[in-house]
């Protein structure tokens, strides 16, 4: 048997309450002609990385410095829009994402070992059935069938293994601090990785400002719909709804809309509209959906506009990159600790490689800059979750190594240890398969085939 460090991506978290991705211009938006479930068709896909949105989209001034900040948000938002991938590019762009940190974690294990004189035998990107290998070096290099992460094999009690027992650099004959040091360096890695994504975004394209105004946008229209036909345009600004105000910025206006349209199928609805410099109103009867709620076919968006913050130094760069940095940390903490606190209500949220996918598809065709934020955020979901004390994961081969440590170096017996950590991979296999059928089939084509 091959001892291996594993990671597992299948518990990415996207049910952040508080995610604080910072501020990157994708569109948010609501379409009302299609309905995902029983009700208004309301699906926000915007920019945030698998973390749930149970709190507001935005961010006041006293926590970042350059202003209210974009949430990015992604399928924590009911109905979700997975499917609607409409470039193959921004999909590639968004696995190749996910590929790259998976192999920055497990290079982290890989050259932590290797630097110390550790064998090692395998190094991974995926789990289950070899798709494609090579050897060099004695280390056979693979990637395999199941994208759920990947791991770094060591033979230290591999059968067909020639390297004797008791050789010192196996692994398992190390000190308990040259082991802890190879099971932690995956986590290490991808807090690097993710303080360096940030830092390149900041020098090269700085870091995207929020400035919230008036009103909801209309970003599109559908043709042949109820809006169409009653003269709402794309770039329309709705003010107000009924005689009510809307909100300035943030998702709240375009809950109100929704709430008003849905609760007046067939019957007038009176918008007061900004088109260019002039104020007027529209009255639009929305058409009813099958299950008697109402529909005008658009998009609708918090009217925001972005701009560009960059350093004006190096010491400005490290600056701004060190704040967003911990502001994403904490807020990655804090959404963590509210999934294990609400787990009846979170445990829905929590993504698989297909939700990710999808979300950084939508993120890379809403705006390219936006994939810096995705990686950085799933780099350092993959290091906290990569921490907790569960087998299969690192913090649970960190847990072992504790115990070890405090029980005088005595080591639990290998049946017992390896017992745990394979239910552990079982589990983590079967709820990864779970979760790639389960987000397959909420993609949108997968759902208009069905």
């Amino acid at each position: 048997m091959v001892i291996s460090l594993s990671s597992s991506l299948s518990f990415i978290n996207l049910t952040n309450s508080k995610s604080p991705i910072s501020e990157f211009p994708s569109k948010p938006k609501t379409q009302l002609p299609k309905s995902l479930s029983s009700t208004v068709c309301c699906s926000f896909s915007s920019s945030d990385l698998g973390f749930q949105c149970k709190e507001p989209f935005f961010f006041q001034k006293g926590r970042y410095p350059h202003g209210r900040r974009f949430k990015f948000t992604s399928c924590a938002i009911p109905g979700f829009d997975y499917g609607n991938f409409e470039s193959a590019q921004s999909v590639l762009e968004a696995a190749a994402v996910l590929t790259a940190i998976i192999v920055v974690h497990e290079s982290g294990h890989f050259l932590a070992a290797y630097l110390q004189g550790i064998h090692v035998s395998k190094f991974a990107v995926g789990f289950g059935p070899i798709l494609a290998k090579f050897n060099a070096n004695n280390v056979e290099y693979s990637l395999r069938a199941f994208p759920l992460g990947g791991f770094v094999g060591f033979p230290d009690n591999d059968p067909d293994s020639d390297i004797p027992v008791d050789d010192k650099n196996l692994l398992k004959n190390r000190p308990i601090l040259d082991r802890a040091i190879v099971v932690s360096a995956g986590v290490v890695a991808n807090i690097i990785f993710a303080y360096l994504i940030i830092f390149t975004q900041v020098l090269s394209v700085g870091l995207p400002v929020q400035e919230a105004y008036p009103g909801v946008l209309v970003p599109e229209v559908r043709p042949f719909s109820a809006a169409s036909r009653d003269g709402l345009l794309p770039g329309d600004v709705i003010l107000e709804v009924n005689g009510i105000e809307l909100p300035k910025g943030g998702p709240n206006g375009v809950s109100e809309i929704v709430d008003v349209i849905k609760q007046n199928a067939k019957r007038n609805v009176v918008l007061k509209v900004e088109r260019g410099q002039q104020d007027f109103e529209i009255g639009i009867i929305p058409d009813e959906n099958y299950d008697g709620t109402g529909k005008i076919g658009v998009q609708l968006s918090p009217n925001v506009r972005f701009t560009k913050v960059k350093p004006k130094s190096i010491p400005d760069a490290f600056n701004y990159t060190g704040r967003e940095f911990w502001g994403l940390s904490s807020n990655v903490l804090d959404s963590l600790k509210q999934t294990f606190l609400n787990f009846s209500q979170t445990a829905g949220k929590v993504a698989g490689p297909v939700a990710i996918i999808a979300v950084g598809a939508e993120v890379a065709r809403s705006n390219v800059d936006g994939l810096y934020q995705f990686a950085a955020l799933l780099n350092l979901n993959l290091a906290i979750i990569n921490l907790l004390p569960l087998p299969a994961l690192d913090g649970g081969t960190l847990a072992f190594i504790l115990i070890e440590a405090a029980r005088g170096g005595r080591k639990l017996p290998l049946e017992v240890e390896q017992g745990i950590m394979s239910s552990g991979i079982t589990v983590v296999i079967f709820v990864g398969l779970f979760l790639i059928v389960r987000d397959t089939l909420n993609l949108d084509f997968i759902k208009d085939m069905l």
